[in-house]
Order: structure tokens, then sequence, then C-alpha cells
């Protein structure tokens, strides 16, 4: 697996991985593109305001999958409400997506100098790091890195001398994908079964833990403030594009010659280069075709060859009707059985539901149920239809269903409408409505019965 694989130049939140001992607060203050902990020196010495100001003008983008503006969220909190308080997403369980646990594992002091410069700025007194139950590895070198940053007074109390304070709390979760969903992390962190809250009203910025303000960023949000700080507001935008500045993690994943996490610039970069450079995915494996590939984590909807010259912008990706996301792109070749890949995707999500919202938990399981049912050989003509049906009632189309029978798939909407509370439901419909829309003839070369269902006659009377 590679990683890193950006120019020394370019690199911002990878230029430690390659960097024995990196890790340690020693390396973390020796080494990489800026002096570690030095920037929230410097942060320090300005307001909270324009902290929360630079985040702003440089238009740091959330990496964590919706996209947002880190800086404009943090506007969203209402004035003199307190306490405050933030959590750190580190449960990182899309499919596909594994860069936050390296940012984690290679450079846990990057994160905690980040999650003091974003406290700082929005009035935190407590950080909560909520990393997945199931990476030891990751929480290991987090716990150590906070034992030194403490004994080294840079968390605590009166932080570099000043009358900034605050703790930093590290919280195991239990290993659910649910609670990669901001209200269902919070739930978790109270010690509640990691469900999502209604929002409205329950908006975290407004109410969120302890019903207090609260703002979650991901981790590799955070990772970015330290150098943004260390370099400056034109110099963060002066790689990427206007809307997207930056550089971010690709997590790339499937028929490629070179997987691994890569430090790509915004905006820029294709998903052709990012598959065929020699410097990141070196090509489609075995020399196959492309034949399709998720842009962002098993909840986006597919892509297809004609799509791999969009550049990995936000925007651009969500006016082709896919995401960004998490950052995850898994690469599928013409090897690929599309019914079988689907099935597997919408598996995950049908044992991933919190089972809070019907359509979800009950829509979840038939899909995975259909699909299995056709790749067993077991198909009937109508399943096709019925699985557009149950998405529908998971997402509201339209799709061209039964119910339905004049809409296309090429109308299918983006971002998705939902009937649940958050988008794991949603998330289950993603691949249905991708792998039907391009290869709806391997669903129904699979599906060898064509006559329908025997109902038994009834005995007539006087039988026996």
């Amino acid at each position: 697996m590679a990683e890193g694989a950006v120019s020394p130049e370019l690199a911002r939140v990878t230029s430690r991985w390659a960097v024995e001992g990196g890790h340690t607060i020693d390396g973390y203050r020796a080494s990489g593109s800026y002096a570690g902990y030095e920037s929230i020196r410097a942060a320090l010495d300005l307001s909270p305001d324009q902290v929360s100001g630079m985040v702003k003008d440089a238009t740091v983008l959330g990496r964590g999958g919706a996209g947002f503006p880190a800086g404009v969220k943090w506007g969203f909190c209402p004035p003199g409400v307190w306490p405050r308080y933030l959590v750190v997403n580190g449960d990182e369980s899309e499919p596909g997506t594994y860069k936050d646990r390296i940012l984690m594992e290679r450079d846990p002091h990057q994160l905690i100098e980040g999650c003091l410069i974003a406290a700082y700025a929005i009035g935190a007194a407590q950080v909560f790091l909520y990393v997945r139950g199931e990476m030891a590895h990751a929480q290991e070198r987090i716990a150590a890195a906070l034992n030194e940053a403490y004994a080294a007074g840079l968390v605590g109390k009166n932080i570099l001398g000043t009358d900034f304070s605050v703790d930093i709390v590290l919280h195991w979760g239990a290993g659910a994908y649910i609670v990669g969903e901001e209200t269902a992390l919070i739930e978790s962190l109270e010690g509640n079964r990691g469900m999502p809250r209604l929002k409205p009203p329950f908006f975290p910025a407004a109410k969120g833990l302890y019903m207090a303000p609260t703002f979650v960023n991901n981790v590799e949000t955070q990772a970015n403030l330290p150098w943004l700080v260390a370099h400056g507001v034109d110099a963060y935008r002066s790689v990427g594009t206007e809307a997207s500045p930056g550089t971010r993690l690709i997590a790339l994943s499937g028929h490629v010659n070179t997987p691994g996490v890569f430090e790509v610039p915004q905006g820029t970069t294709t998903f052709r280069e990012l598959f065929e450079a020699e410097h990141y995915g070196g090509g489609i494996r075995d020399g196959h075709e492309l034949k399709m590939f998720i842009p962002g984590g098993a909840s986006a909807p597919w892509f297809f060859p004609e799509q791999v010259d969009l550049p990995l912008e936000g925007r651009v990706v969500g006016g082709e009707g896919s995401m960004l996301g998490s950052g995850a792109v898994v690469v599928m070749d013409e090897t690929t059985d599309a019914v079988r890949a689907c099935l597997r995707v919408v598996r995950f999500f049908a044992r991933e539901s919190c089972g809070k919202c019907a359509p979800c938990r009950e829509g979840t399981t038939w899909e995975e149920k259909i699909l299995q049912r056709i790749l067993d050989g077991h198909g009937r003509p109508s399943d096709i239809d019925l699985l557009l049906d149950v998405a529908d009632n998971i997402s509201p189309g339209p799709y061209p269903t039964a119910a339905h029978p004049g809409a296309g798939l090429e109308a299918v909407p983006f971002p998705p409408r939902q009937t649940t509370i958050c988008p794991l439901g949603p998330s289950s419909v993603a691949p249905i409505t991708s792998a039907i829309r391009r290869f709806r003839h391997e669903f129904e070369a699979k599906i060898t019965k064509r006559d329908s269902i025997p109902v038994a006659a009834a005995p007539a009377q006087g039988d026996h």
C-alpha cells in the first residue's frame, strides 16, 4: 500500500508519515513542513475571532463527508451560551476509507494541535476525541501523545503560560457505523445507544453534547489547522481551486496496481490521474478496463468511465450526481460482477442499521434478501422492480418501477431524499440505483426463472 505520494512542497498533513518517530512529541517538533506546537503559540497571539476568520477565509472544507466549510460551521454557535464542546469524529467506518486511521497513527500530535487551535477559536473548554473501537493502534498512539502533551504543558491548564485552558479526552467507540453520523456520535458519548437525533431541534451547534453547543469536526479537518496557522491563508489557498482550496487525503482501493492513501490537490486532480499516474494508483490492475468506481465511500452513487476526467472537487462531483464524501475511492474493473458488488455494499448497510427508523431497519434487510435471492439463482422477474420499489420507500425517487413506470434512473435525485432520520438508509439505495441504471442486463441474466411462482390449485370438492 502506498502512502503520501505527494511532492514535498505540497505535503501538508502527510509530511511526517515517513519520519522515524514522527508520532512522538520530539519528532513532531523537529520534522515536517512546520514546527510542531508553534502554530498554537501563534494562534494564542491572535484573538479567537481572528483564528476563526483565518479558517473561514481559507475555506477549510470538512473532510468527513459533507464538505461543509469549517469556519462557517463554527459561526453557527449561539452567542453567549456556555459551555461549548469540540468533538472530533475519528470513527472512520465508511467502507473503503482509512485515511483518518493513518493520520491518527502516524501524526497524533498534529491532530492534538489542531484540536487546541479549534478549541481556542470556538471557546471550547473540553475536547473529545472519539476513535473507532477497532483502531487499537490509533488509540494507543493518541493516548501516548496526549500524555506527552500534558506533561509538556501543551494541554490542560494555562497552556503556554496564557489563560487558555482545555482538556482533551480520548473516548473509544464500540465499532458501530452509525456513530459516524454526528448526532449518533453525541448520543454514544453520552452513554446511550448510538442512534441519530432529529434535526431540528438537535443541531449540534445549538443543542449537542449534554444539550450544549457542540462542534463535530473530522480528524483530517483538524489536522489541516496547524499548517494553515503556520503558513497563512494565501499559502493554503495557493493549491486547489477557488471553491476547493488546499489538499485532501484520498484512500484509493480496489482494482488498481498501487492502492493507498494519497494527499492530492483539491479540484485540479482528476480521477483519471488518480487511477493512472505512477505516483498514485499506477493504472488498472492486469491491464483491464475500468468498469465503474465509487467516488466517495460506499454511500456515494457510482461513477462510470465517462466520468473519469472529472476533477476531485465537491461541487463538480455533486453536479454529476455523486459526492466526494469521506475521500474513499473504490475502483472496479471489467471483471467485476455488478450484482455481487451491489450486494456487498447493501449487506454492509443492512447489518449496520441502528433500527430506529422503520424504512431503514426493514428496507435494507429486504434489499439484501432480494439481491441474495437473485445471486442464488432464485430471482423472480419482478425482483428488479421490487428492489427499486423498496428503494423508493427509503429514498423517494422517482424510479422506473411499476409505481412510476415513466420515470428514468437518470432522474434519480441527489442529494437523496429520505424517509429516515439519517442518511444510512438512502446510502443503501445508492448502489442499487447505480447498478440497475447501468447494468440492468446483468440482473436480468441472473434471473433464469421466467415463469410465475406456481400456486397449488385448491382441491376440487369431494377430492381427498
